[in-house]
């Protein structure tokens, strides 16, 4: 078991009330832990789409003042938000920001978001586990769990279906020029949630 795992078990126990016995060790499935990290950053992913890029650039269409061009712009999120002041970073952008910090932190455990109809090619699947659980995302939107191995590495790799959870989501989608996919509707599969757990 890896020390994020064991950290992550502990505090949920402490959270449902439970005490650990001195010198006990806390165990958990790699599955599990998956899942409790899967509904952690779905839980943000879904709070940061739905209450600040769709809140600002869909349901109020907020605009601001651009204070490097002295203009006002509708507020937007854009793959350019480092560079335009009047803009978020994308609500993929963001989870990538996530994994880079969690990578930095050498915690063991990966995540990455995958599609069929990638706008960046680098989201495309690679590796045969990945192809294979895209496929079956996209036939029945349950999640998919395999072994797999990278390297001398082991690992459950756990493949969530990533849903179109609000307008912005099929807009961005569904109007970039790059788009190689233009009809996503709100509650579409767009493709995949990776998460890597490193296993014996």
């Amino acid at each position: 078991m890896t020390r994020f795992t064991a950290l992550v078990v502990l505090a949920l126990a402490a959270a449902c009330g439970h005490k650990a016995q001195p010198g006990a060790q806390a165990t958990v499935s790699a599955r599990a832990t998956a899942d409790m990290i899967h509904a952690v950053i779905a839980a943000d992913r879904h709070a940061y789409t739905k209450q600040v890029v769709n809140r600002l650039t869909v349901a109020h269409e907020v605009t601001v003042v651009d204070p490097v061009h002295d203009t006002r712009a509708r507020f937007a999120a854009s793959e350019s938000w480092r560079n335009d002041h009047a803009s978020l970073p994308l609500p993929a952008q963001m989870l990538r920001l996530g994994a880079a910090q969690v990578a930095k932190a050498r915690a063991g455990v990966t995540y990455t978001l995958l599609s069929s109809w990638p706008i960046n090619d680098q989201n495309r699947p690679q590796t045969e586990v990945e192809k294979t659980a895209l496929a079956r995302l996209e036939k029945a939107p349950e999640p998919v769990y395999m072994r797999e191995t990278l390297g001398d590495g082991h690992f459950l790799t756990a493949v969530y279906p990533d849903v179109a959870v609000v307008e912005a989501c099929v807009r961005c989608h569904n109007h970039h020029p790059e788009s190689p996919r233009t009809d996503f509707a709100v509650g579409d599969v767009m493709g995949a949630l990776v998460i890597r757990i490193p296993i014996d």
